[in-house]
């Protein structure tokens, strides 16, 4: 009786299929989920700091409560000191998790639609809008994991862009600024950091 020796087919059918088991036994490159809110429980978004100079707060609070039944948001903003809690009247949150819409209604009269979406790392909430009158920084406000921790401090808007009044005719009266509120990114103090 003779031995066969694997002819040059055998050998390459082996090799095609030891090849095809390694591929598939081979763990597949993890891919990471996107950031997303939480479906029940409470998540709060910050930027809540403290003036050196007075003392006083500055900034903006989220707190986004999501229930089986409903979403609720409690928005806190600051105008001097902190101002009373203002409950939206109507939160929208995508089904993906990712960004989420409420509407709040301001001591002054004024209706406001505040839209914010999750970072891609899922530690911040990117508002609408831009901070320091300059619309190409965006509004981010830290998610809060430390509730115990002091709110940190703040520093002034850096001197912005040359505007409008600075190309207005001689002799014309500049227009004064409209006092900003914070969901219109005025010249609100920004946390360090």
């Amino acid at each position: 009786m003779t031995a066969s020796r694997p002819t040059g087919r055998a050998a390459l059918a082996f090799l095609i299929l030891l090849a095809s088991c390694a591929a598939i036994a081979a763990p597949k490159a993890a891919r990471r989920p996107a950031a997303a809110l939480p479906r029940h429980g409470v998540v709060v978004f910050s930027d809540l700091c403290v003036s050196a100079d007075s003392g006083e707060f500055g900034g903006q609070r989220i707190t986004l409560q999501r229930y089986a039944e409903v979403d609720t948001v409690v928005y806190e903003y600051t105008a001097g000191g902190l101002s009373w809690p203002l409950v939206a009247g109507e939160v929208t949150v995508d089904p993906r998790g990712r960004q989420f819409y409420f509407t709040v209604q301001l001591p002054e009269g004024d209706e406001r639609t505040v839209n914010g979406r999750l970072s891609a790392d899922g530690r911040a909430l990117v508002l609408d809008g831009g901070y320091c009158a300059d619309q190409s920084v965006p509004m981010r406000l830290a998610r809060v994991a430390d509730f115990g921790r002091k709110a940190g401090a703040c520093h002034r808007c850096p001197p912005g862009k040359a505007g409008k009044a600075d190309r207005e005719e001689p002799g014309e009266p500049a227009a004064a600024p409209a006092p900003a509120h914070p969901l219109d990114a005025g010249s609100l103090p920004t946390p360090q950091g």
